[in-house]
């Protein structure tokens, strides 16, 4: 496809990046870290860490993992947090021991968790004393050698830190019983002495950064091998975008970053991007908690924020938030999912700024396309692509199709995974021999370049921002003694922009939906159990007896659209 949507870049947004300005992103993040050593690099409940900070205890976690845990180049390391200061100390380390990041849910169940520790061979993990237990059962048959455990409150320094340690475990119960015998202390690992025992180690682009763990867009549990060069790549583009846009003007605050650090936006889009910009993260452990988020905005002077469609929307019904000084901020990215015109517009409404929308997939590291960033106004659609991407819209027999004409997104640029971890016959699925990743989403481009996303080519659910996997959750199900058959899908809502809810046929009269909701919470974590159960006689069924999961979906349109 011709490259139409150079025209409508902001201007000072180049049409290439070089993939290789950096070896990998350890050269990345060392030179912010001498750059900047002086400012507030990550904060977290009111305590900050400087470059400087995270630069010494990144380089003693290395150290620990060189030479106690003996790791050789290459092999994996699980981080098991949700954000606190902890989480870019553990990153930078494993990353700079020349070791493989594997990102990990902390709201995983044991069967999630095993799954990933097994596929990924992770031989060290880095786990909050609250998922402790979890991790406990979750440990056997896997090649895990070494455990760190860390506790809430451990970098918020002395007091404060003892402080919230000891309210969290003994005041608000929130740290089950665990017993993993030898497991290290985060503390302890960090100390002095590691950090004089790290050795630099020579990486190129070709080694791999994270393992990140998607269904991917063909469903099913996958590692996408994102290499350091990916990885620096949409790091460059990312920045390419926005520093027109920031140039020459006084940045006052930080940026506000709730959604989790292991989910692949919020790891390049904040961890990353604003630590090479020099921004301070302003690290919200739980989001969840939407009053307790906002009190801690109040606190903090703020220019930026990144999120998807339901925590701006549950910000919006929050009255204290509608009460907050907005003078400084500066732009809202809104990816992970579609963002609703009426959140949008409520948005700039209340904060003064367009939500600018963006989008990415986990195996594009994960930004495509974004908004520019001079956008005034929401446009309903995904942006532009990036500098150094290139797109097609292709039909069923990727013949590329017209400008205008529906088709699914295909991309191709230096943010395209190497692959799936140890499964090449997935990976050939989805990239072709000459580089171009099939989305399995359905998009339009119009004349000027913006895309817009039509439907989903695949069966992927799309809960607050995170995939779930129809397969995943029916396989659960139907372990339910009296199933006799499950269907899943996703419906419209307007909190979480979709929910699952599953079909069932039973042949036991006595199975409730609240026994298979309470037999879901089991083995899948919150947001991919179902919300809504509708018991049926039968399923419709393809003739050779295949579910068809697309009648059910559209059923369930023509009850919203009425």
């Amino acid at each position: 496809m011709e490259k139409i949507w150079l025209k409508s870049y902001d201007s000072g947004v180049p049409e290439f990046i070089n993939p290789d300005q950096y070896p990998s992103l350890v050269a990345l993040a060392e030179e912010s870290f001498q750059k900047f050593k002086d400012r507030a690099c990550y904060s977290n409940m009111g305590v900050a860490l400087t470059y400087e900070e995270i630069d010494h205890k990144s380089q003693a976690f290395a150290g620990f993992l060189q030479k106690t845990c003996h790791l050789a180049k290459g092999e994996r390391v699980a981080i098991m947090m949700p954000n606190v200061m902890q989480y870019p100390v553990a990153l930078f380390g494993t990353l700079r021991a020349g070791l493989t990041v594997v990102n990990v849910n902390p709201l995983y169940t044991p069967r999630e968790l095993r799954r990933v520790l097994q596929d990924s061979g992770a031989k060290c993990i880095v786990v909050l004393a609250n998922f402790a237990h979890v991790l406990e059962q979750a440990l056997e048959d896997s090649q895990v050698e070494h455990v760190v455990v860390t506790e809430l409150g451990d970098l918020l320094g002395c007091i404060k830190g003892c402080i919230v340690n000891a309210v969290v475990k003994h005041v608000k119960k929130m740290v089950p019983a665990w017993h993993i015998p030898h497991a290290y202390s985060f503390k302890d690992v960090i100390s002095h002495k590691n950090k004089n025992a790290f050795q630099p180690v020579t990486m190129t682009g070709d080694d791999l950064a994270f393992l990140q763990y998607t269904g991917g867009t063909t469903g099913g549990v996958k590692g996408a091998m994102l290499t350091h060069r990916n990885m620096v790549s949409n790091v460059l583009q990312a920045s390419a975008w926005i520093e027109p846009f920031i140039e020459n003007k006084k940045i006052e605050g930080g940026i506000i970053t709730a959604l989790p650090l292991y989910h692949i936006f919020s790891l390049t889009a904040n961890c990353l991007v604003f630590l090479r910009a020099g921004i301070t993260n302003i690290l919200i452990t739980n989001p969840r908690d939407i009053p307790g988020f906002v009190k801690e905005l109040k606190r903090q002077t703020f220019a930026i924020m990144t999120g998807v469609n339901t925590l701006f929307n549950a910000l919006l019904h929050n009255e204290e938030f509608l009460k907050l000084d907005f003078s400084k901020f500066m732009f809202t990215l809104g990816g992970g999912m579609a963002v609703q015109r009426a959140v949008a517009e409520h948005w700039k409404e209340v904060t003064g700024v367009a939500l600018i929308e963006a989008y990415g997939l986990t195996e594009t590291c994960p930004a495509v396309t974004i908004n520019p960033m001079s956008l005034k106004n929401y446009n309903g659609s995904i942006g532009l692509p990036i500098s150094s991407t290139n797109i097609k819209i292709v039909d069923d027999n990727n013949q590329e199709l017209p400008l205008g004409d529906p088709g699914e997104l295909c991309v191709q640029g230096p943010q395209v995974m190497k692959g799936y971890w140890n499964q090449p016959d997935k990976t050939a699925e989805v990239i072709s021999s000459d580089g171009w990743l099939h989305t399995g989403d359905v998009a339009t481009v119009d004349e000027h370049g913006f895309v817009r996303i039509v439907d989903r080519k695949k069966d992927i659910i799309i809960v607050s921002g995170f995939n779930v996997y129809p397969n995943e959750v029916e396989d659960v199900i139907a372990g339910i003694k009296g199933v006799k058959e499950v269907a899943v899908i996703g419906v419209k809502n307007d909190e979480h922009g979709e929910i699952v809810k599953a079909f069932i046929v039973s042949t036991d009269p006595a199975l409730t939906a609240e026994q298979v909701i309470a037999y879901c919470r089991k083995d899948l974590t919150g947001y991919k159990v179902p919300r809504e159960i509708e018991f049926r006689t039968e399923l419709p069924k393809t003739n050779v007896g295949k579910i068809l999961r697309r009648a059910l979906r559209e059923e369930e349109n023509k009850k919203h659209s009425k």
